[in-house]
């Protein structure tokens, strides 16, 4: 199931999309609910499936279940008006972050082999981490803002996951099991901020910095996410390009170390790390510019892709 959170209106809710479907998870399950006689459907409904993804996430693997069987009820046996209520075509609406309102952005530096030896680094003994948080989150079809407070404005493609249920000392075999699924991040980056203390935060926190998208897969349809190619392309020419083969924390080691430290809860958004080929490592540096696309592709997930805008 691919999840996004989807705008019409005022209103941001959560969804599964299909091709060219958006289909309105709550508001399809008080249908079903509504259709077995239920009288308290919508009560049942917020509780069992709620209308925003961390709220839906923390009802684990039974909410998943109960959205999967609101999905064949209002596409199979649902009478016409409640398809039409709950069944949106992409162009109706508006898709934004799969996760809008997450407790914790966790991000990883240093993770692939080749960006470590581009940034004249050792590899690390222990993850290197640090945040983000929420109004950095923008999504699929939002551009990334260009602030005149900064003139290194730098990308970096992120495979990220997203955790399920609530996580404390995960040994490293049963991580996958508080893993909800898994996204696209562009870590978008000032580096002219992140570099002029010693604490990288205020490069990393600023709005828009964080695209999210352009949904949220859930893990069953992941098989293996250490295998998955990952590229970034800016106006098409190819700039990073590897796979999470090379990350020297993958998902399971990242669940353990991370839980271990702090508990992780459902809706949390880990960030593995950025390939090689970022543009402060570049001879000559090259940084993003008003009007540049810029297109992550991870195997198995899908395409992200925004555009730069002077703001």
């Amino acid at each position: 199931m691919k999840l996004i959170h989807y705008k019409r209106g005022n209103e941001s809710r959560l969804a599964c999309i299909q091709e060219n479907k958006v289909i309105d998870l709550h508001g399809a399950y008080v249908s079903y609910l509504k259709d077995k006689g239920e009288l308290r459907a919508e009560l049942l409904a917020e509780a069992e499936v709620p209308s925003k993804a961390v709220g839906f996430l923390q009802g684990g693997e039974k909410s998943m279940s109960l959205a999967r069987k609101a999905v064949e009820y209002i596409e199979n046996n649902a009478s016409e008006e409640e398809r039409k209520e709950w069944i949106l075509s992409k162009e109706e609406v508006k898709i934004e972050a799969p996760v809008q309102n997450p407790s914790k952005i966790i991000c990883v530096g240093h993770n692939y082999q080749e960006h470590i030896r581009e940034m004249g680094r050792e590899l690390p003994t222990h993850p290197v981490i640090f945040a983000k948080f929420a109004n950095a989150i923008i999504g699929p079809q939002d551009d990334i803002p260009l602030k005149s407070i900064t003139n290194k404005l730098d990308y970096e493609a992120e495979f990220s996951f997203v955790i399920g249920k609530r996580a404390k000392d995960v040994k490293e075999e049963d991580a996958l099991d508080y893993v909800a699924g898994y996204t696209i991040v562009n870590d978008i980056s000032a580096r002219d901020l992140q570099m002029r203390t010693l604490q990288w935060l205020q490069g990393k926190g600023l709005d828009g910095s964080a695209p999210m998208g352009p949904w949220l897969i859930t893990k069953d349809e992941v098989p293996d996410p250490d295998s998955l190619d990952i590229s970034l392309k800016v106006n098409g020419e190819v700039r990073q390009q590897s796979n999470t083969k090379n990350l020297v924390f993958n998902v399971n080691r990242l669940v353990a170390f991370l839980s271990e430290i702090m508990t992780l809860e459902p809706g949390d958004v880990i960030c593995t790390g950025t390939p090689g080929g970022v543009g402060v490592a570049r001879d000559p540096q090259v940084f993003l510019q008003d009007g540049d696309t810029v297109t992550i592709d991870v195997g198995n997930i899908g395409t992200l892709e925004n555009t730069v805008r002077q703001v």
